[in-house]
């Protein structure tokens, strides 16, 4: 009775939301409020330059759901197995190409003006789209570093990423300068493909606004092709028409051949424009890929852990959809002061606090990185329908 009492809290507790774009669908559900001259006011004290990475945001700067959550939405959010699809290459360099594509797909078009919670220590998140589960978990929390692990046994497929970021508030905009450190293994090839992604740029002023930028590096030892791919950002008043555009090259490393030349907008089109030929040929249209997406379902309470995201974060999560603002900030609160106490006893009992999921390092010469601790990941409670 007891068991079945707590099954049926979590149930009522969870709270699952659909992706939240911009630019792509209408966002009934959740819309930010209009909050400019509140960013403003927030920021107004912080010289540029100030590291904002533990900066504490009121619920009403606020998606309902984490970043552990946004993460997996990356990879299993889709109208198309973009990512089961790269291992489906004939040839080395085709699968580059649909690599490409898959990297590309993992720029999400935000909403401004709302970021997601930053994850406690051991929070987790598990989900599963079709063959392909995926599982997160917050491996640090000062700096924030998120572990993701996925796995396609029916398409032989397997990702491992360690994400680690930091804000700086450069006063006219924000910049979250991105450590990612991405491998996606396909392993029936034999072939594994290294990346990184770009940096999070969210304009105050004069046109307030999130695009990416930097570049994206992409190579695979096995097959020796290699991808460069830049995030074009604009300028200050938003001149020079490179809105979320997107260009770059897929070369031979041994020979620095160009075999293909790719060129869009990363929120739109991106086209590949073979050297030998000049033909040209779409390799990702976001409108196909992530427009109508739904919330993922429950399937099965019984697994759902208490570390999950969308348990930890319900209240505070209903009370930003219902914009109960007072009741989500005390919800808040509350995961704030029980993270502080569990901090505070680690540190008099002399506890090292050590991750379920992964084995995790960190060096100076290397930052972090992450590799999980079982080979496979197992269907998740939490699905996203195919």
């Amino acid at each position: 009775m007891v068991a079945e009492q707590k099954i049926e809290n979590k149930i009522s507790n969870i709270v699952l939301t659909r992706p939240f774009y911009s630019d792509v669908d209408s966002n009934e559900e959740y819309k930010t409020p209009n909050i400019i001259i509140r960013i403003f006011s927030l920021f107004k004290n912080i010289r540029p330059g100030s590291d904002i990475t533990s900066f504490k945001m009121p619920p009403i700067f606020s998606l309902p759901k984490s970043h552990l959550q946004c993460y997996a939405e990356s990879v299993c959010a889709m109208n198309q197995d973009v990512l089961g699809n790269c291992s489906e290459g004939k040839s080395p360099l085709e699968r580059m190409i649909r690599v490409v594509a898959w990297s590309i797909s993992t720029a999400r078009p935000l909403l401004y003006g709302a970021t997601p919670f930053n994850p406690v220590l051991g929070e987790t998140h598990h989900v599963s789209r079709g063959t392909l589960n995926v599982l997160l978990e917050q491996v640090s929390h000062h700096p924030p570093v998120s572990a993701l692990h996925a796995t396609d046994e029916s398409n032989k497929v397997e990702l491992v990423w360690c994400q680690h970021y930091a804000l700086k508030f450069r006063g006219t905009y924000i910049e979250a300068a991105n450590y990612s450190k991405r491998r996606l293994y396909l392993l029936e090839k034999g072939e594994s493909y290294v990346m990184n992604f770009p940096n999070l740029i969210i304009k105050l002023f004069p046109i307030p606004g999130c695009e990416y930028a930097g570049d994206v590096k992409i190579k695979c030892e096995e097959s020796g092709l290699e991808a460069v791919i830049s995030y074009k950002s604009n300028s200050l008043f938003s001149f020079g028409g490179n809105n979320r555009a997107i260009k770059g090259k897929i070369i031979e490393s041994f020979s620095s051949k160009v075999l293909y030349e790719v060129s869009g907008h990363w929120d739109r089109t991106a086209t590949i424009k073979d050297t030998n030929n000049g033909k040209v040929k779409v390799i990702y249209d976001a409108t196909e890929v992530v427009s109508g997406l739904r919330a993922p379902t429950l399937k099965n309470a019984e697994e759902l852990s208490q570390t999950e995201s969308a348990v930890i974060w319900a209240d505070v999560s209903r009370g930003i959809l219902a914009k109960e603002w007072d009741k989500a900030g005390e919800a808040k609160k509350r995961i704030e002061e029980k993270e502080r106490e569990l901090v505070k006893r680690r540190n008099s009992s002399g506890e090292t606090w050590v991750a379920n999921h992964f084995n995790v390092s960190y060096s100076e010469e290397n930052g972090w990185d992450s590799s999980p601790k079982e080979k496979y990941v197992p269907p998740a409670p939490i699905v996203y329908t195919t």
